[in-house]
């Protein structure tokens, strides 16, 4: 069971960036796909971003894909997402997750993450 932590987020306007950082500790880091899932206020959690164990494959949900950049640092157990061009509609609980098997990323259900950190709020104000 990996441990998660994610730092990054704040309250940033239209049209600005965030980068959060996700440190993972408590097993073999490259074992496993990461994720950005995120939640806003009332809603269901959705996948936002996602990278494979050695960071060649990445997805994205439509709603994020060419502002998001989702990568890691395999040596310094981390992953990232750099949010660009960021809308109040990209409001929400960003939350880092473990899983995927093998180091792959199977589906982007969140059934499929077995490791999930706290989250860190983003705000963009119109």
């Amino acid at each position: 069971q990996m441990q998660l932590l994610e730092s990054g987020g704040g309250v940033v306007q239209s049209g600005g960036s965030l980068r959060l950082s996700c440190a993972a500790s408590g097993d073999t880091f490259i074992n496993y796909a990461m994720a950005w899932f995120r939640q806003a206020s009332g809603k269901e959690r959705e996948f936002a971003a996602g990278i494979g164990w050695n960071g060649e494959n990445t997805y994205y949900a439509d709603s994020v894909k060419g502002r998001f950049t989702i990568s890691r640092d395999n040596a310094k157990n981390m992953v990232y997402l750099q949010m660009n061009d960021l809308k109040p509609d990209d409001t929400a609980v960003y939350y880092c997750a473990a899983g995927g098997r093998n180091g792959v990323l199977i589906t982007y259900a969140s059934s499929n993450f077995r490791s999930w950190g706290q989250g860190t709020q983003v705000t963009v104000s119109s």
